[in-house]
């Protein structure tokens, strides 16, 4: 409680936002902070479904910016947000790690320990739709190499990054934060299923005057520019 108060009384932004979501929104916190001098962005990341149950059961927070429309919807039928919009788009690519050749997706069943998203998460989803539209065969050869599956994009990158898996499905601007740590193969777009990021006010925001400069900003060319240089594909 004092550090929310301290919060309120600083003019601090309280972001939720998916953990792909971090490179991009930090430096549009801190654009946003040049422009704002006494306020500051707070990002709160993680999984999209374990924010939204924590803002579900009473987390204050001014904004929600989630991998999919469905934690998103959750909140919006609760009315608990104020008209989401959808401010970029994402695909998934095929990552290894990076003293490793490259996987294409068809020889995904190859690896020996596949690390995908838990059925929960965005980015768990959208591979599990994926897999699927290869039809069922592939998608048991896959689901019979899987050693774990993690509760946010960044913890599957991780297990690919520190060598203790050897191949994973994650988002494009993951692959891209991973940097030499993984390689990366993109996937055909006929193959792909693409992430969709929507983003609202909270209708309780604290901060209400400052939630809605940061949602304009984010959704400005200044944003869309912003999450572009990080691999984000336009809304």
């Amino acid at each position: 409680m004092a550090l929310l108060l301290a919060a309120l009384l600083a003019g601090d932004v309280v972001v939720f936002a998916a953990a792909s979501l971090k490179e991009s929104f930090e430096e549009l916190g801190a654009l946003f902070e040049k422009e704002h001098p006494s306020a500051k962005v707070r990002l709160d990341l993680g999984g999209s479904q374990e924010l939204r149950t924590q803002l579900d059961h009473g987390a204050s927070a001014d904004l929600f910016a989630s991998a999919d429309e469905v934690q998103m919807d959750s909140l919006a039928r609760h009315t608990l947000v104020l008209a989401p919009a959808v401010f970029a788009r994402n695909e998934l690519v095929v990552i290894v790690p990076g003293n490793a050749p490259p996987l294409a997706l068809d020889d995904l069943p190859r690896a020996r320990r596949i690390v995908l998203g838990d059925k929960a998460v965005p980015v768990g989803a959208y591979s599990d739709r994926m897999l699927a539209k290869r039809g069922a065969a592939f998608r048991r050869s896959v689901e019979a190499q899987v050693v774990s599956r993690e509760l946010n994009v960044r913890q599957v990158l991780a297990k690919v990054a520190l060598g203790e898996a050897d191949a994973a499905i994650v988002y494009r601007t993951d692959a891209i934060a991973g940097g030499t740590r993984v390689r990366a193969t993109r996937i055909a777009a006929a193959d792909n299923v693409f992430a969709v990021y929507p983003i609202a006010q909270l209708k309780a925001a604290p901060q209400p005057g400052l939630a809605a400069d940061f949602l304009r900003l984010v959704l400005s060319p200044r944003g869309r520019a912003t999450l572009s240089r990080h691999g984000f594909l336009p809304p």
